[in-house]
């Protein structure tokens, strides 16, 4: 079995298949966006609990959505309906925006894990991705009700891929109308996959599948050199478009 590398700030991420079986890849090294930028372009993602080394990951299978094959059920495209409708109106009861209020979704998604099952978005995390943020390679959306944030979800961009980090609902679907409202925007710029990272039944549900990790690879390193979508802030509109 290959040794789990320590890593020290300078030192370079191995490669994904020297990962342990259960994807654990090296430990150690801080969270600046140089190194998040080169975790990422690898297929490399932090998790780790606070108070501990950063753990550096690369699982195998790798769960991803194929943004065409997202699944919106009955219930859920109703409403969507329902919300495209009204979403230009000044009393619309639901609106959905991008890259509004980053800080307040990292923390929400961070929050309600707290209160339920724990969660790995440390103080460190919030501050290292806030940061990545203001680079412009990390985005959020924002679903808002009556003026206030009831949903969302935040990622990473490079080039032509979308990294989901992680979502969170106050209110019924709110993170399922913020993804699908995600997918359509990634769609409208030829983004064609997101990294779900690990392989859950929610996940499943909505049309996410675990792939090898040669394939996933391959499609990280097929869509890296594509031009990212023009991100920017305002209303996301069901269509795709930022207004």
């Amino acid at each position: 079995m290959t040794p789990l590398a320590w890593l020290n700030d300078t030192t370079p991420l191995p490669h994904p298949d020297k990962a342990l079986p259960e994807g654990l890849l090296a430990v150690g090294g801080g969270l600046s966006t140089e190194r998040l930028q080169e975790a990422y372009s690898k297929g490399i993602f932090p998790w780790f609990n606070e108070d501990d080394p950063v753990l550096w990951w690369s699982p195998a299978p790798r769960m991803v959505l194929q943004c065409d094959q997202f699944y919106i059920s009955r219930s859920l495209g109703k409403k969507l309906r329902q919300i495209a409708r009204t979403e230009k109106s000044d009393n619309a009861p639901l609106q959905v925006f991008l890259n509004t209020a980053f800080d307040d979704v990292i923390k929400a998604c961070a929050d309600t894990r707290r209160h339920h099952e724990g969660t790995w978005i440390s103080k460190s995390i919030e501050q290292a991705y806030q940061r990545w943020h203001r680079q412009g390679q990390v985005h959020s959306v924002e679903i808002y009700t009556e003026g206030r944030l009831v949903g969302g979800l935040y990622g990473v961009n490079l080039g032509g891929f979308f990294f989901g980090e992680s979502m969170f609902s106050l209110i019924s679907d709110a993170s399922k109308i913020a993804l699908a409202y995600l997918v359509s925007y990634l769609l409208r710029y030829g983004i064609t996959h997101i990294d779900c990272q690990q392989e859950t039944p929610h996940l499943a549900s909505l049309g996410a599948k675990p792939i090898a990790r040669t394939q996933f690879l391959q499609l990280l390193q097929d869509a890296l050199p594509r031009r990212s979508p023009p991100w920017g802030q305002g209303q996301l509109l069901s269509n795709g478009l930022l207004i």
